[in-house]
């Protein structure tokens, strides 16, 4: 009895962690701040090197980084920490003050007179 209890616990344990995969191709959606066609390229970029994004395209006017990821190698936390790594802010993760420093006088986001150019 003891041996038939331990199968069937084996069984619903095994069941449920192969429920509990995560899908393979996973649309997601993150907003990123940037102004321009320069921004779009370093933002996509950072995207992809993510070990698991499939595809990324960043749109200059939603600011919507629209992207296909494995779930099962990366999150959107880990994607939104590589595009913050390159200067762009996400709505989960500010960049740095040096990484954003680092992009050119154009890609400033943070600073009005910048985006205010961009819209011209």
């Amino acid at each position: 009895m003891k041996k038939i209890i331990l199968v069937l616990c084996l069984l619903l344990i095994g069941f449920s962690a192969s429920a509990q995969k995560k899908k393979k191709n996973t649309k997601v959606a993150i907003e990123v701040d940037g102004v321009c066609m320069m921004c779009k390229k370093r933002i996509e970029k950072a995207a992809l090197k993510t070990k698991g994004v499939k595809f990324a395209s960043w749109d200059l006017k939603t600011h919507q980084l629209s992207l296909i990821i494995d779930e099962n190698k990366t999150g959107t936390k880990i994607i939104q920490q590589n595009v913050a790594a390159v200067g762009h802010d996400t709505k989960g993760f500010k960049a740095k003050d040096h990484a954003y420093n680092s992009n050119p006088a154009c890609c400033k986001y943070r600073d009005k007179k910048v985006v205010e150019s961009h819209k011209n």
